[in-house]
């Protein structure tokens, strides 16, 4: 195997792994958690929000490990905080070891995004570079589709949800095993002149960052309550007719795999209509995805539409902050991505812990019903460009 499709092959199989059952997982198993550790929807909150916390932490500490020690050393760090995380929640036995457990796996996620484009930069030749980059994104569509498979089949086997965590734990063994040997000895980027923090946090805060700044916080808030309380949310309700409650999450999850194949077409469709247009229908399809299931738990196909709807847009709006922010900024084109990603981060830590907390009250659809109500207003308020180009 050449080292170009080594690379895209451990790119693949660590984004799976950690934005799939390592970030989302928590959210897919939750009516088992809820019921094996007696959780409430507050408390449900607080722990999906402090995993979206590591996420955050772990994407600052990659992006200086990968700028000091190269890209290996997140990666690999981060397939093992998966693998410590995800045997802590399968072999835990009280509240404070699923939290612990369900902290460190969301980790890896930060750990082994934004490194992977370091690599492809360092040991990828230049035309099959964007091969290799869409290969390595389509690992999250696979990640997210496959826990749901496996959730399936747990439950159709009648098995413990602790096994699918067990399961979970291998593949982060076998991810960190692939990388260690797919990232080592990478050839050394062309030295280039340093950039001051100062300077860099100053030519970040131009105003014409503003609006991917918004977008990034809007849907982080939305996709973080979307993916921490949909499968609880409608077995709460009974589940989908003719289905085992315990079926529902999992087929949901494996439609919204399937719907985040459209990532791919980002670009294409970027080039066609344009920024503002692209931006203002991602969140009303968001809108839409949130009500459906927020108000229609019980529906087969607005249920499959929401989880078709919310996997294209989370696939494609990832794709949009990586190439906008290189395009706004492409004398800090990896500082730039990592503050919209920590925007983003920042957006699922308050999301989940505001929903738990509101839906307590006023319930998890009136939760759903106002979170889409945010995705509408951010179409509505979307705006490419905001006064004159700094």
């Amino acid at each position: 195997m050449s080292r170009a499709m080594y690379i895209a092959a451990g790119g693949a199989l660590a984004t799976a792994v950690s934005f799939g059952p390592a970030r989302i997982g928590f959210g897919l198993f939750l009516p088992q958690l809820r019921e094996t550790f007696e959780l409430t929807t507050r408390e449900s909150g607080y722990i999906a929000s402090s995993a979206f916390g590591g996420f955050l932490i772990a994407l600052l500490l990659a992006g200086y490990l990968s700028a000091r020690f190269g890209p290996r050393l997140p990666v690999v760090l981060g397939s093992l905080a998966a693998l410590a995380g995800m045997t802590i929640v399968a072999l835990a036995n009280n509240t404070l070891m699923l939290a612990a457990g369900t902290v460190l796996a969301a980790t890896s996620a930060g750990c082994c995004w934004s490194p992977f484009n370091n690599a492809a930069e360092r040991g990828i030749a230049d035309d099959r570079r964007n091969r290799a980059l869409s290969i390595i994104s389509t690992g999250t569509t696979g990640g997210i589709a496959g826990a749901g498979l496996l959730a399936l089949g747990v439950a159709w086997l009648y098995q413990e949800w602790r096994v699918a965590w067990g399961i979970f734990a291998l593949m982060a063994l076998l991810s960190t095993l692939v990388n260690f040997r797919a990232l080592a000895r990478l050839p050394d980027t062309p030295a280039t002149r340093p950039v001051a923090l100062p300077t860099q946090l100053r030519r970040l805060c131009r105003l014409r960052a503003l609006p991917l700044y918004a977008i990034a916080l809007s849907f982080g808030i939305s996709s973080g309550i979307y993916l921490s309380f949909t499968v609880d949310h409608v077995m709460r309700a009974g589940g989908l007719p003719g289905l085992a409650s315990e079926l529902s999450g999992p087929v949901m999850y494996i439609a919204m795999g399937i719907g985040g194949i459209a990532g791919l077409a980002t670009a294409e469709i970027h080039r066609r209509i344009g920024m503002t247009v692209l931006v203002r229908t991602l969140f009303i399809l968001s809108a839409v995805s949130l009500l459906a299931c927020g108000l229609a738990p019980t529906s087969w196909p607005l249920l499959l539409l929401s989880a078709l709807l919310q996997g294209s847009c989370i696939m494609m709006l990832s794709a949009i902050f990586s190439f906008w922010s290189v395009r706004l900024f492409p004398e800090l084109a990896a500082v730039s991505f990592t503050a919209v990603l920590v925007i983003y981060a920042l957006g699922n830590i308050i999301g989940p812990a505001a929903a738990g907390s509101l839906a307590a009250t006023l319930g998890m659809n009136i939760a759903f019903a106002i979170t889409a109500a945010l995705s509408l207003l951010t179409a509505l308020l979307f705006r490419e460009r905001i006064g004159r180009a700094a």
